[in-house]
């Protein structure tokens, strides 16, 4: 390796540049292009990625590298190529879009350093003579005198000592810098660490009782064992194995999470439908070349084999695979299936894990020790070695979509990897995007067609049933229809189990006063606070701002407060009154803490430990539950009359998957659709499980209204937590558009339909465009308009293909 003088590094800041830096004698061999490095900006001590080397000297004064993190580059060329493809298509700082490529955040102690100033100093004098002994301010200002301390140091100190430092920061009385280490690898747990005998201990070398014994029980015991197992036979084995490491007496190393399952390798017989599927994807990955094939099969029809039957044939020819799922919710259960059949060659990336899990995950995959990858959308940057397969499971789902920067689709990235290597790539759905299928029917995706289910099992029978009408004959307001009622309670005389589904979290939608119409708001936000009942408080869904209940009106004092709406907490209430006997779960965002929480309730109610599972959309998507006969939707209108073009493809999406939970078993299944909206298509079209029939109405609208897939979009946000402020960079925009540049149509700048949001002002603007290169131009325009006019870094929000509007 050739010695360089200096490298220019990418950091996670807003802005387009790379930084040069000068490399200590030390480096000057070791770093390459792709290794990450700390080094200084301003006052911060930054984490960036070495685009390159070189020994070209940059103009002006140029600091040093401070610390190389990586021996071996941890993105490869063909990785950094994709950064910057990301970063052009979707207007990103190419910084932010390295950072989000490298899930290695756990392997870096960050730490921030308080000091006092002499300003500092001088004040404390002061505030020594005047304060209480018992003041806090006083109390941290003593222990900076001493020596500089980390503000963890000081918040167990000191209470509140996190508000008491920005307020001495703001008046110039303290600085702070930002520290960054590798972290100590022998602090891993004792359940992850293998001890190995190194060497012996010198005579000049004094060791206690307990590092003897361990060292002298390695070294009569040749080979690696674990730390935890190690305590059963050496007291104090943890702690001892530690010291004895430092001391450069034995070696410890991090072990590899254990694969859950053996390998089983069973053959799987396939339908005739799953054998041509197979059978094309195999040829395409023969070809070695990119092909992109859209797996359209309907829900219970065997998808997941066709990718496992594929995923086999890929590693049969050598190259690696990589399935993306598209939330926590689904990997636990694809994950295992994939364990059974690939066993330690399956490495899982999802954002579940702790960050030092998904370090050692990444850095497996790294090594080529695991040639199957399961992640989530960002286990798109996985770094498999000779890509060959990638499969993008449910790939019409909304989750693949980054809601920060860089606001990226997994599912676009993924197939622009996929070209790039050489690979093929599959998209699998029941209910492909719009604009999945018209690629499909414009020939640039092969379209594979998977049309019954598995063993002949009969699609659910589906039932719309007007609520409009139960209203007329029952006179009441009612959650349940009589219909809905007597299929569960049928379901549960028979030990047959029922699936509910309510996309909408909470007991009650909003309070309101019935005297003067007030509706309690969010003080952040332009929006209504959802009751929860089981907590005793009122939540924003946006920022989970909290208050608690009020007893009477906050504008008029009167006491007639009205809750209004249902969320999937009442439905669970509800239940429990109408079936006092059924075994009744729920599961949405309130009730799932984790991965854990999760895996918990599902695999109860798959063993039959519940009758009945209450829950939002993440019910409805991927599991396979063979008792469950009855599926309900509790109201299909939620999602319907959002103000966002994409409103009818997301329910028809929703209902037809919650529909598919029904009759995967040998019991067929039933499925019931209350609505007030009978007649409306999406909701036609799911119930007769139609996705034909809705694409061509659907796609009538589209056309008429040149949305996607026929114009590129992109949604311009302005936002600043002064409205005036907001809505004078906005205007600026509105004119710089105006008139709009040839080919583009610009609708606004308007309100954003949740006009405030986290304490800021939205303003935005729609931007049609018939020519993707017209509107890149147009976007990196706006970008270099708002820094020439040195707007803040969160002020402008270029969102390209977004898939909300709100």
């Amino acid at each position: 390796m050739t010695q360089a003088t200096f490298c220019d590094v990418s950091l996670p800041v807003p802005l387009d540049h790379c930084f040069s830096y000068r490399l200590p004698l030390t480096l000057r061999h070791r770093v390459q292009a792709g290794c990450r490095v700390v080094v200084p900006l301003g006052g911060r001590k930054l984490t960036g990625v070495v685009m390159k080397v070189h020994d070209e000297a940059p103009d002006g004064q140029i600091r040093e590298v401070l610390q190389l993190l990586d021996e071996q580059p941890v993105l490869g060329e063909e990785l950094i190529e994709l950064g910057r493809w990301i970063a052009n298509y979707y207007c990103a700082p190419l910084g932010e879009v390295l950072r989000s490529m490298t899930p290695l955040t756990g392997e870096i102690r960050k730490t921030r350093l308080f000091s006092l100033t002499d300003a500092g100093r001088d004040a404390a004098r002061q505030l020594l003579l005047a304060a209480a002994g018992d003041d806090p301010t006083l109390q941290i200002v003593r222990l900076l005198e001493g020596r500089p301390l980390t503000g963890s140091y000081l918040q167990k100190k000191v209470p509140k000592a996190a508000v008491i430092l920005r307020s001495l920061q703001k008046k110039g009385f303290v600085q702070v810098e930002d520290l960054q280490a590798e972290r100590d690898p022998l602090r891993a747990s004792a359940e992850r660490l293998r001890a190995t005998f190194l060497a012996a201990a010198p005579q000049s070398m004094r060791l206690n009782k307990q590092e003897r014994e361990l060292h002298a029980y390695l070294e009569i015991h040749p080979g690696s064992h674990n730390v935890a197992e190690l305590a059963e036979a050496v007291t104090g084995a943890s702690t001892s194995a530690r010291s004895l490491a430092r001391k450069r007496l034995i070696t410890l190393e991090t072990e590899s999470s254990p694969a859950m399952f053996e390998p089983d390798r069973l053959p799987r017989t396939l339908n005739p439908h799953q054998l041509l599927a197979r059978n094309e994807i195999e040829a395409a990955l023969r070809e070695g070349k990119f092909q992109a094939l859209l797996l359209h099969g309907v829900t219970g029809s065997g998808k997941t084999e066709v990718y496992l039957t594929a995923i086999d044939a890929c590693l049969a020819l050598g190259r690696s695979a990589l399935l993306l799922v598209p939330e926590i919710a689904l990997t636990p259960a694809v994950a295992g299936q994939f364990f059974h059949r690939f066993g330690n060659r399956v490495a899982i990336l999802h954002s579940a894990f702790h960050d030092t899990e998904r370090a050692e995950q990444w850095r497996r995959i790294r090594a080529g020790q695991a040639c199957v990858v399961v992640g989530t959308r960002s286990g798109v940057f996985a770094p498999v070695q000779n890509l060959g397969l990638v499969v993008i499971d449910e790939e019409h789902d909304g989750s693949y979509k980054q809601q920060d920067t860089p606001r990226y689709n997994g599912r676009d990235v993924a197939v622009v990897r996929a070209q790039a290597a050489n690979a093929v790539v599959v998209l699998g759905s029941a209910t492909p995007s719009l604009e999945t299928r018209y690629n499909a029917e414009r020939k640039k995706y092969t379209l594979i067609e998977l049309p019954e289910r598995i063993e002949q099992r009969p699609l659910p029978q589906v039932e719309l049933i007007d609520m409009r009408q139960e209203f007329l004959e029952t006179r009441r307001q009612a959650t349940f229809s009589r219909r809905l009622l007597a299929a569960i309670g049928e379901r549960l005389e028979k030990g047959e189990q029922t699936m509910l589904l309510l996309n909408r979290r909470g007991f009650s939608s909003f309070a309101a006063c019935r005297a003067c119409g007030e509706r309690i708001e969010c003080v952040h936000c332009s929006v209504t606070l959802t009751y929860h009942r089981r907590d005793r408080r009122m939540l924003c869904h946006y920022c989970n701002h909290a208050q608690k209940v009020p007893s009477v009106c906050p504008k008029c004092q009167s006491e007639f407060l009205h809750f209004v709406g249902t969320g999937s907490e009442k439905v669970e209430e509800e239940l429990h009154r109408e079936f006092p006997a059924a075994r009744i779960a729920r599961m949405d965002r309130d009730t799932v803490g984790g991965k854990r929480h999760f895996e918990t309730i599902l695999h109860g109610f798959r063993e039959g430990d519940f009758d009945i599972l209450v829950g939002t959309q993440m019910i409805a998507k991927g599991h396979d539950i063979p008792n469950v006969t009855l599926v309900g939707v509790v109201s299909a209108d939620v999602g319907l009359g959002m103000p966002d073009f994409r409103a009818a493809e997301r329910t028809f999406q929703l209902l037809t998957q919650a529909a598919g939970r029904a009759g995967r078993g040998d019991l067929p299944g039933t499925v019931l659709i209350q609505t007030i909206n009978p007649d409306h298509y999406a909701i036609r079209f799911a119930a007769a499980q139609d996705y034909q029939g809705f694409y061509e109405k659907e796609m009538q609208f589209r056309r008429l209204m040149r949305y996607p897939p026929f114009s590129a979009l992109a949604n311009v946000l302005v936002r600043s937590d002064k409205q005036e402020r907001a809505l004078e960079m906005s205007t600026e925009l509105g004119r710089l558009l105006d008139p709009a540049p040839e080919g583009l149509k610009v609708l606004g700048p308007a309100e954003a339909p949740v006009v405030r949001l986290k304490s800021e002002y939205r303003y935005q603007l729609l931007i049609k465009a018939g020519n993707r290169k017209r509107l890149n131009e147009t976007l990196q325009h706006l970008r270099g308009f708002a820094q020439a006019r040195k707007w803040s870094a969160t002020a402008l929000v270029i969102d390209v293909d977004p898939l909300t509007l709100l």
